[in-house]
């Protein structure tokens, strides 16, 4: 232990310089990795067909490569799943992140190179516990295990060379010996495809070790610690693990979990870790003991990209650098990567906290709001409303998704929420008027809407059963990993199909 730490302290000063280098030197250190990759692609299939051998600068990058989804990338994937090589990155891919995405059912593959696990996966994980020591330096983390909850692996059925699973389970099947001497439980556990079989089994194999750190999505480590305390009899998880002192969490955000947290863990200094890690790349580090948001890791093979949000359906739409974005705007996140990806938009919006250090929070997704009468209410304004309207009425919310109710002969649009609650408001028509009230405040479009009940009225807010949520993902095969409840949508599509599982009424439009 004392050998390993002086070891971890020495790489940590290393580290921090270099962290603070590129907090310094922003855009010279992003210019640099552009030029880079641009160099090292351009003998690829990819490279050669927008010419990258000749591209001088980032103005010819833009003009030349378009801005690309993955159904524009997936021909080249689905070949490189087959074996083929050199496609849209040089060196030998073998490995896949599966991304199951929230808009849909068909799943995404996400090439994963040498590259982007060692300069960017791996470094991101490096990087998490070199800024928690850098803010806790008596921190005792390797004192004990970290108990990790991620998804499954599977032999990739196209090729037998080729391998995919979720980013987790991808990640923990490259570990170093020395990352994975610390982690909990095994593997043969750790990666079981039956999510309610690993839960099981992980609850007993981790209720007598001693973790000091946990990692991972939080709607499904709630999961994992309750049954742990349904085994044990113990009322919170600091009478199973003692000596815990640290959660990473990332994939969702963490407002509407904090208290539920809190109830679990009661320790007044227990340290919570925002990142923000994708099957696409390690983009974020909360960076500061204060949460709220993280610092944007320009290091890790990755260049940006930022698409203003109202430019999101132009026809050629205009991106920024980071010279040029402002704050508290929100953007579409575009990226090229060490691992072949080509100015690909990810699917989620962000926006800048601080732009010295560049520090970002994550708004929702580019597919993930609600617009049915102009009204524009992104994720960020759905989990501040909710956070308020909770923190009013003493609520604690398990689960949510929201839909638009349309226009009938009748009545006025409004907007379908379906929550639920850990513990119900103690005055639930309060709860309701708090959250309106309070995305009336944080969203103009949707208090414009709002006026006189002209073109919204009133939420309808159902309180659904427990385990509805879980249910229904289950239903779609979608639990455990890095799967997610759609929080927002366009359409009634999810709304309508949890309401039909718990045999309630559907409104119809």
């Amino acid at each position: 232990m004392t050998i390993f730490n002086s070891v971890f302290t020495w790489f940590m000063k290393k580290r921090i310089h270099q962290i603070e280098l590129f907090m310094k030197y922003p855009n010279e250190v992003q210019e640099e990795w552009f030029e880079q990759l641009v160099a090292g692609a351009e003998n690829t299939e990819w490279g050669k067909k927008y010419g990258y051998k000749s591209i001088e600068n980032l103005a010819q990058f833009k003009e030349r490569v378009p801005i690309q989804t993955y159904d524009s990338l997936k021909p080249y994937i689905e070949r490189m799943l087959k074996g083929e090589q050199n496609v849209l990155w040089p060196s030998e891919i073998r490995w896949f992140a599966k991304s199951s995405g929230t808009t849909n059912d068909r799943s995404k593959f996400i090439p994963v190179s040498e590259e982007s696990l060692e300069e960017c996966h791996f470094k991101g994980g490096k990087d998490m516990l070199t800024l928690y020591f850098n803010n806790r330096p008596n921190a005792r983390i390797f004192t004990g295990k970290s108990l990790t909850l991620g998804g499954s692996h599977q032999v990739g059925q196209l090729n037998t060379d080729t391998f995919f699973g979720d980013l987790s389970a991808v990640i923990m099947k490259n570990l170093p010996l020395w990352a994975e001497f610390y982690r909990t439980p095994h593997l043969d556990i750790a990666l079981l495809e039956n999510f309610e079989e690993k839960i099981e089994k992980m609850a007993y194999a981790t209720k007598d070790v001693n973790v000091t750190s946990i990692s991972g999505v939080p709607t499904w480590n709630l999961l994992l610690f309750k049954r742990i305390l349904e085994i044990t009899g113990k009322s919170n998880l600091l009478e199973v693990w003692p000596n815990l002192e640290l959660y990473f969490h990332g994939a969702v955000a963490f407002t509407p979990y904090r208290e539920q947290f809190r109830k679990l863990i009661p320790k007044t200094d227990m340290y919570y870790l925002e990142t923000y890690n994708a099957s696409e790349g390690f983009f974020g580090i909360q960076d500061l003991e204060k949460p709220g948001d993280m610092l944007l890791m320009l290091d890790y093979g990755i260049f940006y990209e930022f698409l203003p949000l109202e430019n999101l359906r132009d026809e050629n739409p205009q991106t920024l650098t980071l010279d040029e974005v402002q704050l508290n705007k929100n953007y579409a996140l575009i990226i090229s990567t060490n691992a072949g990806l080509w100015r690909y938009m990810i699917g989620d919006t962000i926006k800048f906290t601080s732009l010295s250090p560049f520090r970002i929070q994550i708004t929702g997704r580019t597919k993930h709001f609600i617009n049915a009468f102009g009204e524009e209410v992104i994720i960020d304004n759905a989990e501040r409303a909710l956070a308020e309207a909770c923190s009013k009425t003493g609520a604690i919310i398990r689960d949510y998704t929201a839909a638009p109710v349309y226009f009938s002969d009748n009545e006025c649009g409004a907007h379908e929420w379906l929550i639920e609650f850990e513990k119900h408001p103690a005055e639930f028509e309060r709860f309701v008027d708090l959250l309106d009230e309070t995305l009336r405040k944080v969203n103009s479009d949707y208090d414009a809407k709002r006026f006189k009940d002209m073109a919204l009225r009133r939420p309808l807010v159902r309180s659904v059963q427990p385990n509805t949520f879980f249910n229904w993902m289950k239903n779609r095969g979608k639990i455990g990993g890095q799967h997610k409840v759609p929080r927002l949508a366009n359409t009634r599509e999810y709304v309508d199909s949890i309401l039909e599982l718990t045999n309630s009424p559907i409104i119809n439009n």
